[in-house]
């Protein structure tokens, strides 16, 4: 049986590559650390306490860092490993955590690590300082239910938590909190929506002169269903502009559907503005990426949405309205079969919000039990690649703003032997990721077939592959 290892890129540095092994006494943590040609460095095994489980990686300035947490939440204390990335010494500390809460995110600072999540679907931030070796809930955080939707760190090490709860009004918005690097808070901003607007998700970004943007979706009330994309600009001062577009809006939103019924659709829309009458889409869509680009700023997303089979009724539990659909869950009498991606979205904006262009890319048989980004972006020198893995294939899109230069390409991920024939086994755990400069990394396994003048032979094996898009 092949075991899968996670990886957890190291810049131009190399690749470190992880997996965890029960024990008897002891669990143990295999780690190794390749460069950049895929060459063994160094590798080894790190003990860890019984059940205590790898929550979540993350590699900052020449170090590894791995953060456990118990694996029944009946201990609150979380363990912190930080490895040197040149010969794999390492070191322990213990992370007090007060409460029993469940971490999703995790961020590391040149003095802290950041450590978010929920106790009772109440946001938590969780700082901890590399100077004093102590923790404390961050201050300025909320009583009530909300959904933590970024940690977004900044040069100065300072850092931005965006949650999304609603305001005095019970209006659903995005709020903007500032810390300073020993984690005081310096701004608690909530954005101010129009009215019968809710804002749900948001990702943030800083300009040079300081200036903050926060790209997001919004919606109907207490809907998961977005309604389309919001860019909020909030000046050093904190005078706030936020720009609303619709999903029927944009120009090529649609171009993931079969031309027919792309064009009913924009029929629709256009009879709608002539009747003065709203446009409504409900989509439910995620904004994974807000990166500067030339003199812009772009915003990738992707649409998607769950399917359930038909099960007995006997035994079914609703959904957390704060939280997405998981495996074995159940809604209505249904189980949860995963989530179906439709596609991706790239829009370009100006420094003011303002949107320049926008464009497509039709995502194909993607399922997937957990909401994570698939559409990855390589900025090409005046033009974006756009690109995926499934099935063992790599699928490619190139755009130049609103233009299509290139329409989409399939290529196979490269075998070890010329020989070596990949099955079409569809196991879609195989995985697509941001790299170094220009490159990005596949991952996953493969099932070969190797033919020779003895027959075939069949094995299944780890694979990594160094991507890049000439330019």
């Amino acid at each position: 049986r092949t075991e899968i290892f996670d990886i957890v890129p190291a810049t131009d540095n190399g690749l470190f590559l992880h997996r965890q092994f029960a024990g008897v006494k002891e669990d143990q943590i295999q780690l190794i650390k390749l460069d950049t040609a895929f060459q063994e460095v160094w590798g080894g095994f790190i003990s860890v306490k019984k059940n205590y489980r790898l929550m979540d990686t993350e590699s900052y300035n020449q170090k590894l860092y791995l953060l456990l947490r118990y694996q029944d939440y009946t201990k609150n204390d979380l363990i912190l490993y930080i490895i040197e990335e040149a010969d794999g010494r390492y070191v322990q500390s213990t992370i007090k955590g007060y409460i029993p809460f469940a971490p999703t995110e995790f961020r590391i600072t040149d003095d802290a690590a950041l450590i978010g999540g929920y106790y009772n679907r109440i946001p938590v931030v969780l700082h901890f300082s590399f100077l004093t070796f102590r923790s404390k809930v961050l201050p300025g955080l909320f009583n009530e239910a909300g959904e933590l939707t970024q940690i977004k760190t900044n040069k100065d090490n300072s850092f931005d938590v965006l949650i999304s709860a609603k305001n005095i009004e019970r209006q659903r918005t995005i709020w903007i909190k500032n810390y300073d690097p020993e984690g005081n808070l310096l701004r608690n901003l909530p954005l101010q929506p129009e009215e019968n607007k809710h804002l749900i998700f948001g990702r943030s970004i800083k300009t040079a002169g300081d200036k903050q943007i926060v790209a997001g979706v919004y919606g109907n009330r207490s809907s998961e269903f977005s309604r389309g994309v919001f860019i909020a600009t909030i000046e050093p001062s904190g005078y706030e502009e936020i720009k609303y577009y619709n999903f029927g809006d944009l120009k090529n939103f649609f171009q993931y559907m079969k031309a027919n019924r792309e064009k009913r659709i924009k029929n629709r829309i256009e009879r709608k503005k002539i009747k003065g009458k709203k446009i409504k889409f409900n989509y439910r869509f995620l904004v994974h990426e807000l990166i500067p680009y030339k003199d812009q700023f772009v915003m990738l997303g992707e649409a998607f949405y769950p399917r359930y089979a038909s099960v007995d009724r006997s035994s079914y539990r609703f959904l957390s309205p704060f939280s997405w659909a998981s495996p074995g869950m159940m809604y209505e009498g249904r189980v949860f079969d995963g989530y179906y991606y439709t596609h991706a979205i790239v829009m370009g904006f100006d420094e003011d919000g303002k949107l320049v262009w926008d464009n497509s890319f039709e995502i194909n048989d993607v399922k997937t039990f957990t909401l994570e980004q698939f559409v990855k972006l390589d900025i090409l020198s005046d033009r974006l690649a756009l690109m995926y893995l499934f099935d063992n294939r790599i699928r490619t899109k190139i755009i130049q703003d609103h233009l299509v230069i290139e329409g989409k390409t399939i290529d196979p991920i490269r075998t070890f032997r010329e020989n070596d024939i990949v099955k079409d086994d569809r196991s879609g755990g195989n995985k697509l990721e941001y790299w170094y400069e220009k490159y990005l990394y596949a991952y996953g396994i493969q099932d070969i077939v190797t033919s020779s003048t003895s027959g075939q032979a069949k094995r299944r094996v780890f694979f990594i592959n160094k991507v890049h898009y000439p330019q």
